[in-house]
Order: C-alpha cells, then structure tokens, then sequence
C-alpha cells in the first residue's frame, strides 16, 4: 500500500470541483502544484474521495462487526457509523462494548419479562443492510460503484435541502424532440461557444481535449464532432497533456479556435480541426482567453500574474504584462489594442500595446475580482467579485460608478445585453446581468442603476448568463442542472431544459434559435427554441 501526498491532494482537488466550490479548488490547486503532479486526470472516475472514503467506513463497520476470536457478532452491532465517527480513536473497542451492554440489558429484560425463560434468552432477529448499502444509504450514495459527491449524480450539490427539484410549467419545459444531447468528452465539459458564422459549437473539457461539433442542417440531421486533442512534447513525440481545457474563443470570421489549457498553453486551431499554432509563454495555467475584434490579436490571463498579447499570425508573444499581484482570472477587450484585466488581487488593470504600465487602475472590490465585461460601447466596464458585489466603471473617473449590492453571495460572471447604441439594436435599452451563487440571476438597468428583474427558479449556484443576439431573451445554467429561457422584458421563463449534469455554460447560436450548453458529467446539450 502507497499513498503520496500528491494522489490525496488530487483528489480532495477533483471533489472541491465536483462540488461546485471553484475558486477553493482554484486556490487549492495552485498551493499544491496540482498541476505539476503526473496525476491522468482522465482517468479518475468522478467521486473518487468520497468513493474511497466510503470504502474505508465500510473496513470501519466490518471490523466493529468482527469479534476478537474472528467470529462474527450475532446481530448488528453498529448503528449510524458516519464519517466523523469512523476516524474517532478506540471507535471499533467503543462500539463493541457498547453493543454488548445492549446486549446485556436485552437479556435482563427478557429475564424480567419471562422468570421463566431460559437465563439467556436469543437476541431476536433484527433487519440488517449490508455495509455498502448501509453507507450508501448513510451519505445518501448510490452503490455498486455509482458513488457521487453530496448524493447528486454527477457531483451537484443538495437542492438547498428540497428533497425534489423546483418544478417549471410544463408549458415551457423543452420536449425531448428539441434537445440534442452530445456525447464524447471523458470528463466535465467546462465552456462552450458557437461560431459566430455557422452552427458549428466548439466545447472544451477536464480530458484534455476541445471538440467541434457541425450542427449545421445541411448535415443530414446528425452531429459529427472533430476531437482536438491537447498535447506536449515529450521525449521528442506529442503525448497527452491531461491537463484541462479552460477556455475558448472563436475569432470574428469563425475561421480559427483558440483554446487555453491548464497545462500552461494557449493554441490556435482551424475550424476543421487542425492545429495552426502553439503558444507557449505563460508559466502556468491560462484562465481566459480572448480573440479582438479585427482578429489580428489573442488576450490570454494565467495563473502567473501575467496577461499577454499574442500576435495570432506568428504565435508570438508581442507583450506580456505584469502588473497584477496575484492570478489573473479574466480579461476583455475594450479595443483592438486595450484591454482589462481582473485577478484575485481585487484589482482591475486596463492596459494597452506598447504601454509599459496600466492606463487605468481601478480599485475597491474587497474579495477576488471573478470576471469584467466592457459594454458594447467601450465607454464602462463592469466587474463582479466574491465581494457580492457589480460595480461599473468609466475610464473618466478612478472610483465606481455605480456600486450595485443586492446578491446575497458571490457573484460568478455577468454579460452585458447586445442593444443600445453601437449594436444591431439601437433603440432597445441597455442592460446588464449577473450570475451567483445565490441561485439568482439578476438584470439591471445600467444607466439608474438598479436591479429591474430578479430570476429565481434556479436552485443552485448559477455559473453562466447569455444574451440572445436580439437582447430579447436570457439563458442562465446552473448546477441544479437545469438550462432556463427568460423573457428580459418581464422577466418571465418562456423555456426550461433538465440536462444529466451541473450546467457551466450556455451560449446562443448567431441566428439566436439555438442553445448550446455544457455540464459536469461529459455532455453537451444543444436546445432547438425553433417553433
């Protein structure tokens, strides 16, 4: 028997992920070099700690059950053995005695009750459950192997103790006719994005690959998918990078993917599949990643500290910034050549190419900055943190401009709708909304500053929010597994998905009829909203 450092660390790892709790298994990760560990990832079953610990509590109530001489105890002597009391010194010395006092007590009762019985009387049969189901039914895990983390397949959390999901109108629940359910990835399926020019959903996962699939109609109805398999060189060959696929981002003419992986790599890959360019200059993992407008630059944010700008033509780094304090966590283009980015160090940077420092500091979140989005204008930047709060930003003033407080815990990402001046939809107001952990989306109105809608069906943390392109309508996926349609201007679910798995991601195809999604047991969804 072995066991190192590195697989324990591993594991408490994958179920921090598992479970929902991103930015602690973010921290984890880094503080015990996860990624430099030789752990295949891929190869790891989902629930790995909680199905080993569940092995070691049956060991615990097999030995209680066994007495010194190797005779098995007639009846059962345990009763409820959970976690806590299984790494309790003495607990098997404990418990034995414990059952033969009852045993004891059961007798002199039987005595009293019949004098003239027997002196010992048998101790009458008592139903047993054998130690796997026992524990299965105690941690409330499927046995047989199927152990999840916290009872939900897949790794979800507990429904905030509803013993059923929160049930939607059958009238906007999504038949199964019009969801498309894509299968391939070995592991969790963290984003997804569409091409912006044709129905081709680029999705990106834990088994270190990112996956195109055509959906495009003139595809006979089925979906093929092209793999694109991340890998490093070793001993002069390309082996398997087993390392996540982080982000994603198509450029403006859909012609290239650029992906961003744990192992420390952005890459630039073909829409048919083939890999253009690799580059190679962050020291650790890439956390996000973005094509600009023209097309001519990628924006990459690493755990490292650093943003850089790649040129996408040569793959070369053309400037790497070093300004935050702590792991840049997301970035977004303001222009072609400016750009801010957030970290964990409460900071916003907006930094340009060629400039030696940031044009702009913004400051005064309290907890970790988790995602910035500038407005389709470039005149304000909104910001979201583990602080609950969304403030937006001008570049012409140095504090908020608005600091919006209304989320009761952190606040996952935001997105800003696609109208108002400068869009395809001039004349409908701007809005902006926010994804937490609170199981809320809310959508503000930017310009007064308040909170117009709060979306409430949702019955877990929210991870992703998207527009459709006429602003009209908002995806929202959460870890309760569910996939919901808003009507944004009364607030209303018009549409409503169960997918298999904890949703991370939803996007909206170009011509806004389709919804693509990602979930944490492999799959991708895609929702066909066509009447």
């Amino acid at each position: 028997m072995s066991i190192t450092s590195d697989e324990v660390n591993f594991l408490v790892y994958r179920y921090l992920q598992e479970s929902g709790f991103t930015h602690s298994a973010f921290t984890f990760g880094i503080e015990s070099h996860i990624s430099q560990s030789n752990i295949n990832g891929t190869l790891v079953p989902p629930a790995a700690l909680i199905s080993i610990l569940q092995k070691g509590l049956q060991y615990v109530e097999a030995e209680i059950s066994i007495n010194e001489d190797g005779t098995v105890f007639d009846g059962r002597p345990i009763e409820s053995l959970s976690l806590i009391d299984a790494v309790m010194p003495d607990v098997v010395q404990t418990r034995q005695q414990a059952f033969r006092e009852k045993l004891v007590q059961q007798q002199q009762q039987a005595s009293a009750a019949a004098p003239t019985a027997p002196l010992v009387t048998p101790v009458p049969a008592v139903a047993t459950v054998a130690p796997a189901a026992a524990a299965a039914s105690q941690q409330n895990i499927p046995k047989n192997g199927e152990a999840t983390v916290n009872g939900e397949e897949n790794g979800a959390h507990p429904i905030n103790n509803h013993s059923e999901p929160m049930e939607v109108d059958g009238e906007v629940e999504i038949p199964s006719n019009k969801a498309t359910v894509l299968r391939g990835h070995e592991s969790e399926v963290f984003i997804c994005a569409w091409n912006p020019v044709s129905d081709l959903l680029a999705s990106g996962s834990g088994d270190s690959t990112a996956r195109i699939w055509n959906l495009n109609e003139n595809n006979n109805g089925s979906s093929t998918q092209l793999v694109l398999r991340h890998c490093i060189r070793e001993g002069g060959q390309d082996v398997p990078s087993n390392k996540d696929v982080t982000s994603l981002d198509w450029n403006s003419e859909g012609t290239l993917l650029a992906t961003g992986s744990y192992d420390g790599f952005a890459r630039i890959w073909t829409e048919d599949g083939n890999l253009a360019s690799t580059l190679g200059q962050h020291k650790g993992p890439i956390f996000a990643l973005k094509w600009n407008k023209k097309g001519n630059y990628i924006l990459s944010a690493g755990v490292d500290k650093t943003t850089i700008i790649w040129d996408a033509h040569t793959g070369e780094a053309k400037q790497q910034f070093p300004f935050h304090s702590a792991p840049a966590l997301d970035v977004d283009w303001q222009n072609n050549t400016t750009f801010a980015s957030c970290s964990t160090d409460m900071c916003i940077h907006v930094c340009r190419l060629g400039c030696d420092r940031p044009v702009k500091t913004f400051q005064g979140h309290t907890n970790e900055v988790n995602a910035i989005k500038w407005d389709p204008s470039g005149m304000l930047l909104a910001s979201c943190s583990d602080d609950m709060t969304l403030k937006i930003w001008s570049m012409k003033q140095d504090t908020c401009v608005h600091d919006l407080q209304a989320h009761s815990k952190e606040i996952y990402t935001i997105k800003w709708s696609p109208t108002g001046p400068g869009t395809n939809n001039p004349n409908s107001n701007i809005m902006l909304a926010s994804a937490s952990f609170d199981s809320t989306v809310r959508l503000w109105d930017v310009e007064r500053g308040v909170c117009i809608h709060t979306l409430t069906k949702h019955q877990e943390p929210v991870y992703s929010v998207a527009f459709s392109p006429d602003g009209k309508y908002l995806a929202s996926g959460s870890f309760d597994k569910c996939v919901h349609i808003w009507n944004t201007q009364n607030g209303a679910l018009v549409h409503s998905y169960r997918g298999t798995g904890g949703i991370f991601e939803v996007c909206w195809n170009a011509r806004g009829d389709k919804v693509g999604a990602s979930a944490s047991d492999g799959s991708v969804c895609v929702l066909d909203l066509r009447k």
